[in-house]
């Protein structure tokens, strides 16, 4: 376990919430666990899904998961969840897509005479 996984208690609660994943054409599922860490990797980082370190499988499976999971509500479903048992606030748990940048002649500053 790398520093920043989750640990056995709280996997063990999370567990239950994630859907049963099925491996494709004849191959093996891998495991959610290690997928879910390398989505946290990801998001806590910051970097790009193809930086995701590989010790959390290819990253392209690891996105696609992420987005299947996403489309069928599993988020929304596992922080409801969470808030519901009292072990988060969900006050807390806000993502915010939009980026702001400034510039100084955007804010009106005097620039040389």
């Amino acid at each position: 376990m790398a520093r920043g996984d989750l640990s056995d208690e709280e996997w063990h609660i999370i567990a239950r919430f994630l859907p049963k994943e099925r491996g494709r054409k004849s191959r093996p599922s891998h495991d959610n666990r290690r997928f879910l860490n390398g989505m946290l990797y990801v998001l806590r980082v910051g970097c790009p899904w193809r930086d995701m370190h590989e010790r959390y499988g290819k990253w392209n499976s690891v996105y696609v998961r992420f987005r299947r999971w996403a489309e069928q509500g599993v988020w929304d479903a596992l922080l409801e969840a969470l808030v519901e048992l009292g072990l988060t606030d969900d006050w807390r748990h806000m993502i915010d897509s939009t980026t702001v940048r400034g510039h100084s002649q955007a804010a009106g500053a005097k620039g040389d005479p």
